[in-house]
């Protein structure tokens, strides 16, 4: 299959990028790793006038620790993001979630920016920005604007991404100190996408929770699910609490129903794995690790 014909610009630099992005209108695309959107225009599925290739942009290529959290450029390949010694230091459950992101000849070519642009409910990346409440910067001719994961992520493969708008960079905030973490995935084989994923971190001092977050694909967009992390607050969660919290994040939602899993499958995995990465979670604080 071969993609439409379209008209293919190639900048070297941001300012370059979004000019030519604002000139060609709002039926042109982005080009990064091309993992998604090479295959969707061999199937015609999308048909852009102007294709941008922002590879040569080598300053969207860097992951820097600044004070207040960890800035990660939008053209950081996969593999880059899990191998970073720097990432594993500040953010395991990333470096985890990356290993489950597709095969490697991906990993090797995707980019972080194209992975949260292209918004796939089965993907990795969105539920870790989610979790970790990643701030996500978009630049235009107009100026740089930074959204939440909640505002960004409006549905299956869409977000808030405006005409003449490039996402350029992911801010992490820094995680708090005794902070554990538990990641859990299940897909049919290695590489294929998620049918269900769970992340969670836990903020645990003195045999305390200060802080619960969990997340969770299955369902058109990452979620949060707010009532079970408030279950997690207070004393070290018990076995019981965490049965009761997981049982709460399977309701949180309506969960996709397509020809790899139902609804009803959907909600009893999100109920385990949540479960799973809790207790792991727990595991670690115990363990120290």
């Amino acid at each position: 299959m071969k993609p439409p014909a379209f008209q293919y610009l190639r900048p070297t630099s941001l300012s370059e990028a979004v000019d030519m992005l604002a000139s060609a209108g709002e039926d042109a695309k982005v080009l990064a790793g091309g993992q998604s959107l090479v295959p969707m225009l061999n199937f015609r599925l999308l048909k852009p006038t102007a294709l941008i290739d922002i590879n040569r942009i080598s300053e969207l290529d860097f992951i820097h620790e600044d004070e207040a959290g960890l800035r990660i450029g939008a053209l950081t390949r996969h593999r880059v993001t899990q191998t970073s010694p720097i990432i594993a230091k500040r953010f395991p459950v990333l470096t985890e979630a990356m290993q489950h992101v597709a095969h490697l000849a991906i990993r090797n070519r995707g980019t972080i920016g194209g992975s949260v642009s292209h918004a796939d409910p089965a993907a990795e990346l969105p539920l870790l920005m989610t979790l970790l409440n990643a701030k996500i910067k978009l630049t235009s001719k107009s100026g740089t604007r930074e959204l939440s994961p909640s505002e960004f992520f409006l549905g299956a493969l869409t977000t808030a991404l405006e005409e003449g708008e490039i996402l350029t960079e992911i801010e992490l905030p820094y995680l708090p100190d005794n902070t554990c973490w538990g990641f859990e995935e299940f897909a049919q084989r290695s590489g294929d996408f998620a049918i269900v994923g769970a992340a969670v971190t836990l903020t645990i001092n003195a045999g305390n929770c200060d802080e619960c977050r969990i997340a969770v694909l299955g369902s058109e967009t990452p979620i949060r699910i707010p009532d079970a992390e408030r279950m997690l607050v207070g004393p070290s969660p018990s076995a019981e609490v965490v049965t009761a919290a997981a049982e709460l994040a399977s309701e949180a939602a309506e969960w996709n129903s397509d020809l790899h899993a139902t609804a009803e499958f959907r909600k009893q995995l999100v109920r385990t794995l949540v479960a799973r990465a809790l207790k792991s979670a727990l595991d670690r604080q115990r363990s120290g690790h």
